[in-house]
């Protein structure tokens, strides 16, 4: 019996959904589940058929921007994973109307989780143990949170992704304690004596093309001025779009980078404004550089991904994954979604696609992050 079970339903009907998906996942041995529902289905409903079917599980999820089921990518549709009890040992709380202000509900929250887990696990460390963050992809207060959460686990890694709402950008949520919640995140600590592996891959790497942010507005991630320009017109002419609508598949294939510490990060832009300022994904402010980003064979790069998880942590139950809906837009443009479902499937990943990454102390943009799950404990790194 795998100690990660994988499920999903492409149910439209939400009790249906949930019906389903426990069929899969769900048993005697369960301890946790983590799910990614559609933004479209009744969650209200879907959230009490949850809450019944998985009664005696600590279960959390949220909604999405399209999921990662059993099959590759999909949309309208509800995935999941359980883990098996004596072999995951888990402890999860929310925190709840995100704001700067809530930072300090956020280091609580960490101390109070850590003391849970090593009162059932004596054991657990940062060699055994992960963090799993899920969080309102609309809040715009992923890195502050993040960074919060960050310093009180110390060497803990973190990994997860903020909730979508199917390009909607109206209301993310997250589930936690039987309910959905907007303007919130959930935390959970997981130890394990089995290997596991937290990585990260992006297939945006720099170009000589450089720009400067001379207007924004840091806390709305809002950029009105490039290079003292209006924004979205400067952008347009640099990226070489002039003319074309700067709709999510333009911008999903013309992100910006900018470099942190010798490392180039991506900073996808969200949406153009009636104004033509533009929002971004992540962290922005005046007086960074920007650099015009230009994609890699995703494909390969996802090869090597897992030919490199592979030797981590050899055959995997599972694979929990976090990738950024322009990267899933990117694939459909360029026709390529379908090869990267047979390797996702191949690869027993289940995930969703989000409105942003979750890596270490890191919120990143069209990354493909997450967690892979050993079966063998001798492969432990």
């Amino acid at each position: 019996m795998s100690a990660v079970r994988r499920g999903a339903s492409a149910a439209a009907d939400p009790a249906t959904a949930a019906r389903e998906l426990a069929a899969q996942i769900n048993g005697a041995e369960t301890g946790s589940v983590v799910f990614f529902c559609s933004a479209q289905y009744d969650l209200d409903v879907l959230g009490a058929e949850l809450r019944d079917r998985f009664e005696d599980v600590e279960l959390i999820g949220c909604s999405t921007a399209g999921e990662i089921g059993t099959d590759g990518y999909a949309s309208h549709s509800l995935v999941g994973l359980g883990f098996a009890r004596a072999d995951y040992v888990t402890t999860a709380g929310h925190i709840e109307d995100l704001s700067v202000a809530s930072l300090v509900r956020a280091t609580d929250l960490v101390g109070s989780l850590v003391r849970k887990l090593q009162l059932r696990a004596p054991g657990a460390n940062a060699a055994n143990t992960f963090a799993l963050l899920l969080i309102d992809g609309l809040s715009g207060v992923e890195e502050p949170v993040l960074s919060a959460i960050a310093r009180e686990l110390g060497d803990i890694p973190i990994v997860g992704g903020s909730a979508g709402d199917n390009l909607r950008f109206r209301e993310t949520v997250i589930f936690h304690d039987g309910e959905f919640r907007a303007s919130s995140a959930v935390l959970m600590l997981v130890h394990t004596w089995l290997p596991f592996d937290v990585f990260k891959t992006q297939h945006i790497v720099s170009s000589d093309v450089k720009m400067v942010v001379t207007e924004a507005d840091p806390v709305r991630r809002v950029v009105m001025e490039i290079n003292a320009e209006p924004a979205s017109k400067e952008y347009a002419r640099l990226v070489e779009v002039e003319g074309r609508a700067l709709a999510p598949m333009l911008l999903a294939t013309h992100p910006l980078q900018v470099r942190v510490g010798g490392d180039d990060y991506t900073r996808s832009i969200r949406n153009v404004n009636e104004d033509g300022s533009l929002t971004f994904y992540c962290a922005i402010d005046e007086g960074i550089v920007l650099a015009a980003g230009r994609g890699i064979d995703m494909i390969a790069d996802l090869d090597r991904l897992f030919e490199r998880i592979a030797r981590n942590v050899g055959e995997t139950d599972a694979i929990l994954g976090f990738d950024c809906i322009f990267r899933r837009l990117e694939l459909q443009e360029r026709n390529l979604e379908r090869a990267a479902s047979r390797l996702l499937r191949r690869n027993n990943v289940v995930g969703f696609s989000t409105y942003g990454e979750q890596y270490h102390a890191m919120h990143l943009n069209q990354t493909f992050s997450g967690v892979a799950f050993g079966r063998d404990p001798a492969a432990r790194a």
